[in-house]
């Protein structure tokens, strides 16, 4: 198993304080841990902290010396890749919107490639999803970096602050042979859905976790309200370990770890649908108002006849578009919208 913490590279202080108190923890629970911390920062805005740079990799070289963790670094650039293999880390990392781009992923394994028969200390790269959900864009990043000859690592961290179960479902099955992280920190997108999200470990057969750790996550420069404190993490830590080898219990087996993953897919559709449903009432809301200000009742009969119609008759463009459904379902759904369209246009 492994288990990636904690993030941004802001201090020497931050940086050598969060792995002392990750170490100690770290040591009593025995699970192998990798010390990250991201050199360099790729953010949205010019404006928010872009990382320290390469006087970060000192900091990781001071971390790996003083606590004997192994450490990792995000890497976005060729430049980045020869400054953090010459700095001894021992992972590299490539991010969401770096996984976004194949030439850009391609451009970091040429460069792997280069430098690793000089720098053979690179244990593993690891390669978060792209930041729009493409299971076979994930793939095949993956198979660049795997011609480098180092041991690749998928990290599924979701897509804009949701799971995305199906495409990570879609890359494990393809791919069983590679290892496959979960990252809730940026799944969740807040620090208390960290502990949620930690099960889905066990329950799905991954192999370990990325998360954002700090030590002072209100002083954080970057993702602050997605950050644990390392005792937090000790705590969730301890829960996994917990599940995971249960004394003179046997593992889920395989096929149930199979319909934990459908089960993961219809939970994160149904959250979707509901969504949906509620984003409806919101606009029906805002019709309501405007039939009031022009003094149009609530029911339009010829309104409701030609959704009915729509609902009846194949989709002009696909009509393959919710073909499985069959059309007395599709109704009785659209009635009970329609009457809670209704109740809140009065």
């Amino acid at each position: 198993m492994y288990i990636l913490g904690p993030c941004a590279a802001e201090s020497r202080e931050q940086v050598l304080e969060t792995a002392r108190e990750l170490a100690a923890i770290c040591s009593q629970l025995s699970i192998p841990f990798i010390y990250r911390a991201g050199a360099w920062k790729p953010r949205t805005s010019p404006h928010t902290f872009q990382g320290a740079g390469e006087e970060a990799l000192k900091w990781l070289e001071e971390v790996k010396e003083q606590f004997g963790l192994e450490v990792a670094t995000e890497v976005a650039t060729p430049e980045h890749a020869e400054a953090a293999l010459k700095a001894g880390m021992d992972y590299v990392w490539i991010g969401a919107r770096s996984s976004a781009t194949p030439i850009v992923v391609q451009s970091l394994a040429d460069s792997i490639c280069d430098l690793r028969f000089e720098i053979s200390n690179l244990k593993g790269i690891l390669i978060k999803n792209p930041v729009n959900e493409d299971a076979g864009l994930w793939l095949g990043n993956i198979e660049r970096l795997e011609k480098t000859g180092v041991p690749v690592i998928a990290v599924h961290r979701g897509c804009n602050h949701q799971p995305c179960w199906s495409m990570a479902h879609k890359v494990r099955s393809a791919r069983p042979d590679i290892p496959m992280l979960l990252d809730p920190s940026h799944m969740g997108g807040e620090a208390a859905k960290v502990p949620e999200l930690m099960p889905k470990i066990d329950e799905l057969g991954m192999d370990g976790a990325m998360i954002e750790v700090h030590y002072k996550p209100e002083c954080a420069l970057s993702d602050a309200g997605q950050q644990i404190t390392p005792a937090q993490l000790g705590i969730s830590l301890d829960s996994l370990v917990s599940r995971l080898c249960p004394a003179g219990l046997i593992c889920p087996p395989n096929d149930e770890k199979e319909l934990n993953w459908l089960r993961a897919e219809i939970d994160e559709l149904d959250e979707k649908l509901w969504d949906t449903i509620a984003a409806r009432m919101e606009v029906s809301k805002r019709i309501g108002v405007w039939k009031k200000a022009h003094g149009i009742a609530p029911l339009q009969p010829e309104r409701y006849q030609e959704i009915v119609e729509r609902i009846k008759s194949p989709h002009p463009t696909s009509p393959e578009r919710g073909g499985e459904l069959r059309t007395e379902f599709k109704l009785a759904l659209w009635e009970l919208i329609h009457e809670e369209s209704l109740r809140q246009q009065k």
